[in-house]
């Protein structure tokens, strides 16, 4: 079986963002990139699926310039077979990337397509979802667990009220949360033969897709800087302060 993992280039996790001066958008200048953390998951899952044999290879794909072929190396180091870039501008909205997905997917004929559930930077939750419409496919989405039986697949499910399982018959598309793994990290060794693993460029225009984008960004504005604590002498000030200024008594 092969196994089909979308990634995307994001700024770090452990970076603080900055807003551009005129609110246009976030500051990407001399910031460290990374690997969507919920898409490390998903490579995670599927070398695990390689390394337990039941997937033959395990095929990376992004989508944006040239700059995102390092989180492709990266997941080739972590144990991808091959990677895919589809050229285009970076930040295409979720439509059109499901669109270049669902185009892949279709020449590739992978029995699992595993993507992270989000993206840290635009948190839309929807890429996996419209991939599945588009091929009309069974999608299992927050995965925190991943049971691959013959031609079926069992997602146990985070939803609001618990844990939800369900069989998919395969091909299937299956979203991750954080629970499902932990992802490991990068051997210098494995970092040496990822710059040596396939790594194929191809366009929309090789897709037969037009990539376009139903979304205008307005403003960016960082969230409100936390207020500083107040020190009180003594309880009775503590339950004036609480009674009449926040009134939560």
């Amino acid at each position: 079986m092969k196994v089909l993992v979308a990634v995307k280039r994001v700024i770090d996790y452990n970076v603080k963002v900055r807003v551009k001066a005129d609110n246009s958008d976030v500051d990407l200048a001399n910031v460290k990139m990374a690997l969507n953390p919920f898409c490390e998951i998903a490579i995670e899952e599927a070398v695990r699926l390689k390394e337990a044999g039941t997937a033959s290879e395990v095929v990376v794909v992004s989508i944006g310039s040239k700059s995102c072929e390092e989180q492709i190396r990266t997941a080739l180091a972590l144990g991808a077979d091959r990677g895919v870039r589809i050229d285009t501008e970076d930040g295409p909205d979720s439509l059109s990337v499901s669109k270049l997905l669902a185009k892949v997917v279709e020449k590739e004929a992978p029995g699992m397509v595993i993507l992270g559930k989000q993206a840290i930077d635009s948190d839309n939750n929807q890429t996996g979802q419209m991939l599945g419409a588009l091929l009309d496919r069974p999608q299992g989405t927050f995965a925190s667990e991943v049971k691959v039986d013959g031609d079926k697949v069992q997602v146990t499910r985070e939803v609001d009220g618990g844990l939800q399982t369900v069989e998919l018959a395969m091909p299937a598309i299956v979203t991750t949360d954080l629970r499902l793994n932990e992802p490991r990290y990068a051997s210098l060794p494995n970092i040496m033969k990822a710059k040596r693993k396939p790594l194929e460029v191809i366009s929309p225009d090789d897709l037969g897709v037009t990539v376009s984008s139903n979304l205008s960004l307005l403003r960016v504005d960082p969230p409100a800087e936390r207020q500083a604590g107040i020190m009180v002498g003594s309880v009775d000030e503590l339950v004036e302060k609480l009674r009449n200024e926040a009134k939560v008594i």
